[in-house]
């Protein structure tokens, strides 16, 4: 891969490339755009080595580069994740095609009926650091939903972004759809995230994927609409009528089937009254995997050996195996707690009390909000949208998992049989 000379002759040149290519990408049929993403499945299991091969160079280099355990974990591909982002192209093709689609079509006193049609939202820049299966699922969801995509990695994934978009290039090729439709940043450096952030002319919605850095450099310098997320401090409230077993499962599946990862629990807070049935138990389990625990008073006083937390534990995502443990007097605590802590992201409830678990569902003002369920289910796949292009805490436009529907936008439409206005 030879890096551009010129970083503002090959951003301007790039962003040309998609403008073009995300007209043709728009008026392309369903079977074309799907026989595309299956045709792209079918390329990544057949180079399944040469991914594994790629993606090992860039872990060898992460880790020589002294990165961390949680950084590791998001870059590294296996048999099993390269699968999945096959099957991910899959799902997408098998998904309805929102383009097109006419809702709300009513007819008005004069006579013209009026509706709204769902239509792409033109190019999409996307700026990532180190899961290299965002690729595959950015370029899926794109182009289902109609659209082009500038893909713009972290230099840590390179040789993997590169390999998967030559996949996704075959199944372009394959339907007869421009390889322009999905392209990858070919160079490291930061002034290609600079110039991709001002091509408004370009570009109609940047989506950053990545850590608190990231996103806050993106939020400072986009002249272009933005769906995304800054932090990912996410709760488990066990209320005093939950069920034990229930409360114990959800607790522990949500923080350490994966650490490094949005919708991981980073706070658990624990009614007063079930505290001292369930916190001894989960400190054992947690102990058992090597999770630190950091709590308040009364946390500390029913688990021996929890470090105190800080007021910054409170607001911390720590992406690793640390929990904040507070014990909250009831519902009403927990949701105070949530509001001044909490990010926006996902949170769940753990209770037997329909009253209670509505009320959390009213009250809790967060993009995904779960009753008797881990916060790990918050994710495009789980959701049934096929894949995610990330997850948005914004409230205008996209909202939780952004699938296919959050990638369009929508215009109005009007049938009428010769009508004027009088």
């Amino acid at each position: 891969m030879n890096a551009p000379s010129d970083i503002k002759s090959y951003m301007l040149e790039v962003g040309r490339r998609a403008r073009a290519a995300s007209r043709e990408v728009a008026r392309a049929d369903t079977d074309t755009k799907n026989r595309a993403l299956f045709a792209a499945a079918k390329a990544v299991r057949r180079d399944a080595k040469k991914l594994l091969a790629a993606n090992s160079e860039d872990v060898k280099s992460a880790r020589a580069a002294g990165k961390d355990a949680a950084f590791i974990d998001r870059l590294t591909l296996t048999e099993k994740t390269i699968e999945g982002m096959a099957e991910g192209l899959e799902q997408v093709a098998k998904l309805p095609d929102p383009v097109g689609e006419i809702s709300e079509l009513k007819e008005q006193p004069s006579g013209i009926k009026v509706g709204r049609m769902r239509v792409p939202l033109g190019v999409i820049g996307i700026i990532y650091e180190s899961r290299p299966n965002v690729t595959a699922d950015a370029a899926a969801l794109c182009l289902k939903a109609g659209n082009a995509c500038i893909l713009r990695g972290g230099s840590e994934a390179v040789r993997s972004n590169m390999a998967i978009a030559a996949c996704v290039h075959a199944g372009l090729n394959s339907a007869g759809l421009p390889e322009d439709a999905v392209q990858v940043i070919e160079t490291a450096d930061r002034t290609a995230v600079g110039m991709l952030l001002s091509m408004n002319e370009y570009v109609d919605i940047i989506v950053p994927r990545g850590g608190k850095d990231l996103i806050e450099r993106v939020m400072r310098e986009s002249r272009i609409p933005m769906i995304k997320h800054l932090d990912g401090v996410c709760h488990v409230y066990i209320d005093e009528r939950a069920d034990l077993e229930k409360a114990i499962r959800i607790a522990d599946n949500a923080k350490t089937q994966r650490y490094g990862v949005c919708n991981a629990m980073e706070t658990l807070l624990v009614a007063e009254k079930i505290a001292p049935k369930v916190l001894p138990r989960l400190a054992k389990i947690y102990a058992d995997k090597g999770v630190e625990l950091r709590g308040d008073e009364k946390s500390r006083a029913l688990v021996s050996g929890m470090k105190p937390a800080t007021e910054e534990d409170w607001y911390a995502e720590y992406l690793a195996p640390i929990l904040a443990v507070r014990v909250v007097r009831d519902l009403s605590a927990a949701i105070e707690h949530i509001a001044k802590y909490g990010s926006q992201h996902t949170d769940a409830i753990v209770t037997e009390d329909e009253a209670s678990a509505r009320r959390f569902l009213r009250e809790v003002d967060s993009s995904s909000v779960l009753v008797n369920a881990s916060t790990r289910f918050a994710d495009g796949f789980e959701y049934g949208l096929g894949a995610e292009i990330g997850i948005s805490t914004d409230k205008l436009h996209a909202r939780g998992p952004v699938g296919l529907e959050g990638l369009t936008s929508q215009k109005y439409v009007v049938f009428g049989s010769g009508q004027i206005r009088a």
